[in-house]
C-alpha cells in the first residue's frame, strides 16, 4: 500500500486575509486554500509546515490522517473561555492528549499513533466537518469530549480499576461525539457503558423552554446589554457563553448522579459485548439456517428437474464429458451426483452403479474426468 497523508485546517473565530493565504501558499503549491481552510494530502513527501504553528497564528482546528494509523487532532480554544484548570483535571492520566497555553489561547492536541481504520484504506476529507462541533460544545460548557479522552485511558489500561470517571455519563451521544470515538478507535461497548449514563448538566440545546426564561429573567439587566452589544458588533462567542451560564444555571437546582468506577465502566463494557456477539451469532445461525433451506428447495426443485428427464440426464452426462474441458467434466460430475442422490432416493442405486461403471471404461483414458468421478468411490 502506498503512502497516505492528509492535512487540513479550518479557521472558525477570524478568516483568512490575502496575506495570510499568501504566506500559507509558500508552505504547499497544491494545498487548496480558502479564507477559512487549508487541506493537502500526500502520497509522496510531506507538509513543509508545522501544524502547531499554524494553529497557533491562523487556525482553530487541525486533522491528520495517515494510513500507518497515525490520528491528530488539534483544537485551539479562547483562555477566557474555558476552565483550563478543570480541563487539566480531565486529561492528568491520559497519554496522548495536551492542553497547551499559546498566548490569548488554550491548544488541545489529542494524538493516536495506532489506530485500526475500519476500512483498507480511509481517506481524510470529512473528518474535520464531523468533529468542528466539538470546539464549539466545549465552549458552551459541554466537556463529554473530555470524558472521551479520559475513557482512551481506560482503553489503554492506564488506570486503576477504582479511578472515578470525570463526569457521570455521556448521554446524549451527538454525531461529533460518535465521530471522535470512530476516528480514535475507542471501543464501541465502552463507549455505549459510559453513555448509558446521562451527562453532568442539562445541555443547552435540551433545555426546556421555561428553563430558559428562568436563566435569562435571572440575568442582570448590565450582563444582558453587555451581551447584546457584543452580538451586534459580531462576537463570534456570545451564544457559547450563553450557553454554558444557561446549562450552569440549570444544573445548580439539579442533583448530579455519581460517576462510575473504571471497574464498573469496564464489567458494563463486557455484558454490552458479550449481548453484542450473542445477538450477532444469533442472527448469523438465522441467516445459515435460511441459507440451507433455500438451497434444499433448490436441490430438491433440481432433483425432480432430473427425475422429469429421465435418460436425457445421461446423454447430457456424455456430451459434455466429450467437450474434453475442465467446465464440461465439471458439470458432468454435477449431473452425476444429483443422479446418485435420485438414485438412493428411489431405489435405483444398483442401476445407477452400473452405468457410471460403463462411464469409467468407455472415458478411462480422460484421466482428469476420471479423477473427478472419485467421489464416487
Amino acid at each position: 500500500m502506498s503512502e497516505y497523508q492528509y492535512y487540513e485546517f479550518q479557521a472558525i473565530d477570524r478568516p483568512l486575509s490575502d496575506a495570510d493565504r499568501r504566506s500559507l501558499r509558500e508552505l504547499s503549491t497544491r494545498a487548496r486554500i480558502t479564507s477559512t481552510s487549508f487541506t493537502n494530502s500526500y502520497e509522496w513527501g510531506d507538509f513543509k509546515g508545522d501544524p502547531a504553528e499554524l494553529i497557533e497564528r491562523w487556525f482553530d482546528l487541525h486533522l491528520y490522517l495517515a494510513n500507518w494509523g497515525t490520528r491528530r487532532l488539534m483544537i485551539r480554544f479562547p483562555k477566557r473561555l474555558v476552565d483550563q484548570q478543570r480541563l487539566d483535571g480531565f486529561l492528568s492520566a491520559v497519554d496522548g492528549a495536551e492542553l497547551t497555553t499559546s498566548g490569548e489561547n488554550l491548544i488541545l492536541d489529542i494524538i493516536c499513533e495506532e489506530v485500526e481504520p475500519d476500512d483498507d484504506w480511509e481517506e481524510g476529507p470529512g473528518w474535520l466537518t464531523a468533529l468542528a462541533p466539538l470546539r464549539a460544545d466545549v465552549l458552551s460548557g459541554d466537556l463529554r469530549l473530555f470524558y472521551l479522552l479520559w475513557l482512551m485511558a481506560v482503553q489503554a489500561e492506564t488506570l486503576g480499576p477504582e479511578e472515578v470517571a470525570p463526569l457521570p455519563g455521556l448521554r446524549p451521544m451527538t454525531d461529533a461525539l460518535e465521530a471522535f470515538a470512530q476516528f480514535f478507535g475507542l471501543d464501541a461497548d465502552l463507549v455505549a457503558a459510559a453513555a448509558e449514563r446521562p451527562a453532568e448538566m442539562t445541555l443547552a440545546g435540551s433545555m426546556a423552554s421555561d428553563a430558559v426564561r428562568s436563566f435569562v429573567a435571572a440575568m442582570p439587566d448590565n450582563e444582558k446589554t453587555m451581551m447584546l452589544t457584543r452580538l451586534i458588533e459580531g462576537d463570534p462567542h456570545v451564544a457559547s457563553e450563553l450557553q454554558r451560564n444557561a446549562r450552569s444555571f440549570s444544573a445548580g437546582t439539579k442533583p448530579t448522579a455519581a460517576p462510575p468506577t473504571v471497574a464498573e465502566l469496564q464489567t458494563r463494557a463486557g455484558a454490552i459485548r458479550h449481548n453484542r456477539e450473542r445477538k450477532e451469532n444469533e442472527r448469523l445461525a438465522a441467516e445459515r439456517r435460511k441459507q440451507e433451506l433455500e438451497e434444499a428447495r433448490a436441490r430438491r426443485a433440481r432433483l425432480n428437474a432430473i427425475i422429469q428427464r429421465g435418460d436425457a440426464v445421461w446423454r447430457e452426462i456424455e456430451a459434455e464429458i466429450e467437450r474434453r474441458n475442465a467446465s464440461g467434466y465439471d458439470k458432468a460430475a454435477s449431473l452425476l451426483s444429483d443422479l446418485k442422490t435420485v438414485a438412493e432416493q428411489n431405489g435405483g442405486t444398483a442401476d445407477f452403479t452400473r452405468r457410471l461403471h460403463s462411464i469409467r471404461e468407455r472415458h478411462a483414458q480422460k484421466g482428469r474426468f476420471i479423477e473427478r468421478l472419485n467421489v464416487f468411490g
